[in-house]
């Protein structure tokens, strides 16, 4: 059964159609936690604190894949959405020309700023001389990582997530094949470790561009590109969250580094190397679900589709906090397993990595949540909101926690300090959609208001004495079903509602309706049903 944005979307076919994006997450958290436990194991507890040290630096030069996958994946869908389907090919072909050449760009700058980096989050000797060595390997691949994860976000908008999810697989059996290969084979150490992540990326970059160069079966296709600036600019906004997402979880992760390093010593940072590999793994499933919706809204809003549209998010809203319930229950009990995997060759290590993942898991209750959030606003291509709820979380939220937090807690403190910004960041995130939920193609007057009840007694008194019986259940029935299920649900008038509920009501209704043994009897149903209806609405 194929499934694409355009679909009409229940449970089981929106789970068909993220599952991928889901998968392909925590594929690449899994090949991911597999690169660092070789490094920890077969490499040493000092290479692996200079990879932890280094990787958030790589990952702010990085970050500019994930703007114009973010970004350029909303504009472009929308634009299918509005049934412009040459436009949004050009657009396509623009967004990943620009992501390609800013990649490059960022490669030659991280190769001369790798030792200031390096130096300004605390390094020294061996770990110095480790980490400025590794960053420098892994910028050698920094435009095909780009790439990977522009195409990414790109498959799921071609209706091809299944693609994106072959692309990781072979990007990431390539990393742990080669990882192995490279380091307990050949012995190479953190230079294996190194090349293994180079030529994994690569595989994951060049693959997809490949493919979208050539005639395929998918919804976009490679094309001569012309310049459109501001097209381009808007790809740039509403990636802007998703960029400083990234970024601030970069510098936010090297302060991290820097407070451990200043109270716990490299242990905190190899503790903290190990939760981040973990949380990774189980985020993913955030990430893959809001990276998957994500075309979804977009396409809806640009074909001013507002049920499917709420339909979609009252979904993802229940999915995300049965996802965020289980992650924290099996992160805190499944913690000493994950530690022992890791650094069970250092009991002191694994004793401090087990007290700080178990802190950290009760940010999966509410991190979802904030995640989500970022990615509908922007496939809403509301780079502003997106980008303010994600700057609050990651960066203002978790910046003060993590320098206040352990001047009365220590290490804990570092530790339970990602839990309180969540939190925080949550109510932000909940603010917002209230306050935003009669933006989108959204009537003024979702709810009932006196004029409607002021309707609804004269059809009411109408039928009544037409002896219209069972048209007065409906239009009474429908109005309690609203006030108990409105928001988000659009009913633009009472008429509307009427007709929204008439196909699962009929059956009940005419039951009602045939027992009914007088007009009495009914008025009386009818006029307490009106009370509780008031009652709720005014």
């Amino acid at each position: 059964m194929h499934i694409d944005i355009s679909s009409r979307f229940n449970y089981k076919s929106l789970f068909r159609f993220v599952l991928p994006s889901i998968v392909m997450m925590i594929f690449i958290s899994t090949y991911t936690m597999v690169d660092g436990y070789f490094v920890s194991n077969y490499v040493g507890k000092t290479a692996f604190t200079a990879v932890n040290l280094i990787f958030p630096a790589i990952m702010v030069f990085a970050c500019v894949g994930f703007m114009f996958g973010a970004g350029g994946s909303a504009l472009v869908a929308k634009t299918m959405g509005e049934g412009q389907t040459e436009k949004a090919n050009r657009l396509f072909s623009l967004i990943v020309l620009s992501a390609l050449a800013g990649g490059i760009l960022l490669s030659a700058l991280g190769y001369f700023l790798m030792p200031f980096l390096a130096s300004a989050m605390g390094a020294s000797g061996e770990v110095l001389a480790c980490s400025v060595f590794y960053g420098r390997t892994l910028l050698l691949s920094l435009p095909m990582f780009v790439l990977q994860r522009v195409f990414q976000s790109f498959m799921v908008s071609a209706g091809k997530p299944s693609l994106g999810l072959c692309m990781t697989i072979l990007s990431g059996v390539t990393n742990i094949g080669l990882d192995a290969l490279f380091i307990l084979v050949f012995k190479w150490g953190l230079l294996g470790a190194g090349l293994a992540t180079v030529l994994c990326e690569y595989a994951g970059g060049l693959f997809p561009l490949i493919y979208y160069l050539k005639r395929n079966t998918s919804s976009l296709q490679l094309v001569k590109p012309e310049w459109d600036g501001p097209a381009l600019w808007k790809t740039c906004t509403n990636g802007s969250s998703e960029l400083l997402t990234n970024i601030s979880m970069s510098f936010v992760s090297m302060l991290y580094n820097y407070q451990l390093i200043s109270i716990a010593g490299t242990d905190g940072v190899a503790a903290f190397g190990v939760i981040m590999y973990v949380a990774f793994f189980f985020e993913a499933i955030f990430i893959g679900y809001s990276m998957g919706t994500a075309p979804i809204v977009s396409y809806n809003y640009g074909a001013r589709r507002d049920d499917e549209l709420r339909s979609i998010f009252r979904k993802s809203l229940t999915v995300i906090a049965c996802a965020g319930l289980f992650l924290t229950t099996s992160a805190y009990f499944a913690a000493p397993i994950l530690a022992n995997i890791f650094v069970g060759y250092d009991e002191t290590l694994a004793t401090l990595t087990v007290r700080g993942f178990r802190f950290f898991s009760f940010s999966f209750l509410l991190n979802g949540f904030c995640m989500y959030g970022s990615a509908f606003f922007t496939a809403l291509n509301n780079g502003f909101i997106s980008s303010v709820i994600s700057l609050l979380q990651s960066v203002v939220f978790q910046i003060i926690a993590v320098i206040a937090l352990p001047l009365w807690l220590g290490t804990d403190g570092i530790w339970l300090s990602v839990s309180i910004a969540k939190l925080l960041a949550f109510f932000v995130t909940v603010s917002f959609w209230i306050s935003c939920r009669k933006e989108y193609h959204t009537p003024k007057e979702i709810f009932p208001t006196k004029k409607h009840f002021s309707e609804m007694e004269r059809e009411m008194l109408f039928a009544l004495s037409e002896r219209k019986h069972y048209y007065c259940i409906i239009l009474l029935s429908s109005l309690k079903l609203i006030a108990f299920f409105s928001f988000p649900m659009p009913v633009y008038n009472l008429h509307e509602a009427i007709r929204r509920q008439r196909t699962y009501l009929l059956d009940i209704l005419l039951h009602a309706v045939i027992s009914t043994d007088s007009m009495c009897s009914l008025s009386i149903c009818s006029s307490s049903t009106l009370v509780i209806s008031k009652y709720f609405f005014l």
